[in-house]
C-alpha cells in the first residue's frame, strides 16, 4: 500500500476584513446612484463578521419564519442588516469543530443588480458531515472550524443573519454536555467573493506557439506557462494530471473506453491495463486551472490513500439558483469556504458535477489517483467524493448530472478494478453513525448518508443511485 504523503506547509489565508456599515432599516434599497460599485477582486476574498446577540422583539426585523421573538427562549444570535463588500456565497462557522450547531440558520441578502432584498433562506446546519477524518493531520491542524453548508446567493452587497438554538438538543458529537438552548461560541458569517478566473496562456518553448495544453509539436517537453498565469503552486497542481493532459491544461479530454490504457497506468502503476479490462470511457474533466482555483490557498503537496474502493455521492447543499456558466464561480466559492473559512487543506470533494453534466476536478493531486479528500467524515480513506452542485432534497437532479456521475464513476472506479454494482468494506475513522475502527459494508457507489447520519445527498438524488450503479457498470462493459 502506498504511504501517505503530507505537506509540511500550512495554508496562508489571512483575509483582510472590512468593518461593514449598518443600514438604518432592514429594507434599505441599493446605494445611491452616484456611488461607485465595489470592484470584484480577481483572486476572490472572504469577509468574516462576528454574530452578536439579538435584542428583544422590538429591535428585530419582522416576519422571520420559524424564529421566536421572545428573549426568554433559546439563544439567538445574528447580524443586523448591513451593507458589505460584494459576495456571492454565505455560510456560518464557529470555533470548535467538535461542537455541533443544533438550531436554525437563516439569511437574507441584497442583490447588486436590483438593490432588492431576498426572502429569508435557510442554510443547512451540516455539523461535520463533510470534514477531514478525526485523528488525521488535516483535522488536527488547529485550523479546522465547525461550519454550516454554504449557500450560493449570487452577486450581493447586503446581508442579514439570524441563528436560533434548538431547545433540548442532544449531546455534542464529542460526548460533552447537552447543548440545550445554547449556540456554539465564536460564530461568524462568512461572505465569499469567488473572484474572476484569470486566463493562462500556454507557450511552447520549442516553436513559440501559444494555445491549448497539448501543443502542435505533439509533446509537452519544454512547454512553459506565461504570466499572468502559472505560479509554482499552479504548476504543482497541473503536473499531477500529466500524462492525462499537458502542463497548463484547462481540461482533460474525453476518451473512448479502448483508449484508457494510460489512465490505468497513471492511477497507481501497480497493475497493467489488461488486468483491469472494465474501465469506462473517460469523461471530459475541467481541471482546477480551468475553473480558476487559487492554488495559493491550499496546502502545498498532496495526500494519497492506498486505493479507491468506493465513491460517495453528495450534493453541495448550496442551492440551485445558479446557471451552468456560473458553476466555476460556485466551485471557486466552495473551495475558498472549505479552505479559508472551514480550515481544511483543500476543497473537500474529489470531483464536482454541475446541473448541465460538466465534470470538474476537485481536490488537487491528480484525477486518476487515490487522493484523500474531506467529503465523508469517517470514510475518506480509500474512497472518492463526488458532489453534484445544488440541493436535491425536494428538487429532482437533472438527468445530465446523474448521467455524468455514472460516467465519472465508471471511469474512476474502473481504474481501481471496482464493480459499481458490488459492495465493499471500509473501516470507519469515526463519526456520528459508526464507531472508529468498525468495518462497514457499503455499496461501491454509496450516498453520503450511508456513511454518516445526514440528509446528503438529498432524497431525490439518493433515489437515483440504484440506476446509476447499473449504468456505470454497463459503461465499464461488465456483463
Amino acid at each position: 500500500m502506498r504511504g501517505f504523503l503530507a505537506s509540511s506547509i500550512g495554508v496562508a489565508t489571512a483575509a483582510a476584513l472590512a468593518l461593514p456599515l449598518a443600514l438604518s432599516t432592514p429594507a434599505l434599497a441599493a446605494p445611491s446612484q452616484g456611488a461607485a460599485a465595489a470592484p470584484v477582486a480577481p483572486a476572490g476574498s472572504t469577509q468574516s463578521l462576528p454574530l452578536g446577540p439579538l435584542g428583544p422583539a422590538a429591535d428585530r426585523s419582522p416576519g422571520v419564519p420559524g424564529m421566536s421573538t421572545s428573549p426568554r427562549l433559546p439563544e439567538t444570535r445574528g447580524l443586523t442588516p448591513r451593507e458589505v463588500k460584494r459576495f456571492s456565497l454565505v455560510g456560518v462557522v464557529w470555533d470548535d469543530a467538535s461542537t455541533e450547531l443544533f438550531g436554525r440558520v437563516q439569511v437574507r441578502t441584497r442583490a447588486v443588480a436590483t438593490g432588492t432584498w431576498s426572502d429569508w433562506q435557510d442554510i443547512e446546519t451540516h455539523n461535520g458531515e463533510h470534514a477531514p477524518d478525526l485523528g488525521t493531520r488535516e483535522s488536527g491542524s488547529g485550523r479546522v472550524r465547525g461550519s454550516t453548508a454554504p449557500l450560493w446567493v449570487g452577486d450581493s452587497d447586503g446581508v442579514e443573519v439570524r441563528v436560533q438554538a434548538e431547545a433540548g438538543a442532544p449531546a455534542t458529537r464529542a460526548g460533552g454536555a447537552r447543548a440545550g438552548a445554547r449556540l456554539p461560541s465564536g460564530m461568524r458569517i462568512e461572505l465569499v467573493d469567488p473572484g474572476a478566473s484569470d486566463p493562462v496562456t500556454v507557450v511552447d518553448a520549442k516553436n513559440g506557439a501559444a494555445g491549448a495544453a497539448d501543443e502542435p509539436d505533439g509533446d509537452d517537453k519544454g512547454d512553459v506557462v506565461a504570466l499572468p498565469g502559472m505560479t509554482m503552486e499552479m504548476a504543482e497542481s497541473s503536473s499531477a494530471n500529466v500524462p492525462l493532459a499537458g502542463l497548463g491544461a484547462k481540461e482533460i479530454t474525453a476518451l473512448d473506453k479502448a483508449d484508457t490504457t494510460a489512465d490505468a497506468v497513471a492511477a497507481d502503476g501497480s497493475l497493467t491495463a489488461a488486468a483491469r479490462p472494465y474501465i469506462g470511457p473517460r469523461p471530459r474533466i475541467v481541471t482546477r486551472l480551468g475553473w480558476g482555483a487559487d492554488e495559493s490557498l491550499r496546502e502545498s503537496g498532496f495526500v494519497y490513500t492506498g486505493t479507491v474502493k468506493a465513491a460517495f455521492v453528495h450534493h453541495s447543499a448550496s442551492g440551485n439558483n445558479y446557471a451552468c456558466k456560473d458553476a466555476p464561480a460556485v466551485l471557486r466559492s466552495l473551495y475558498r469556504y472549505h479552505v479559508v473559512s472551514s480550515g481544511w487543506r483543500d476543497l473537500g470533494y474529489n470531483f464536482a458535477v454541475d446541473k448541465c453534466g460538466t465534470v470538474y476536478e476537485g481536490r488537487a493531486g491528480g484525477v486518476a489517483k487515490a487522493v484523500l479528500g474531506a467529503h465523508t467524515m469517517g470514510f475518506n480513506t480509500d474512497s472518492m467524493g463526488v458532489a453534484v452542485l445544488g440541493t436535491y432534497t425536494s428538487t429532482k437532479p437533472p438527468a445530465a448530472a446523474v448521467k455524468a456521475v455514472a460516467q465519472l464513476t465508471a471511469w474512476k472506479l474502473g481504474l481501481f478494478n471496482r464493480d459499481p454494482r458490488a459492495t465493499t468494506t471500509l473501516k470507519s475513522g469515526g463519526g456520528n453513525r459508526f464507531k472508529k475502527g468498525t468495518n462497514v459494508k457499503l455499496n461501491v457507489i454509496s450516498g453520503h448518508r450511508d456513511g454518516f447520519a445526514t440528509e446528503c445527498p438529498g432524497k431525490l438524488l439518493y433515489a437515483q443511485l440504484p440506476p446509476t450503479r447499473t449504468t456505470s457498470a454497463k459503461l465499464q462493459g461488465r456483463p
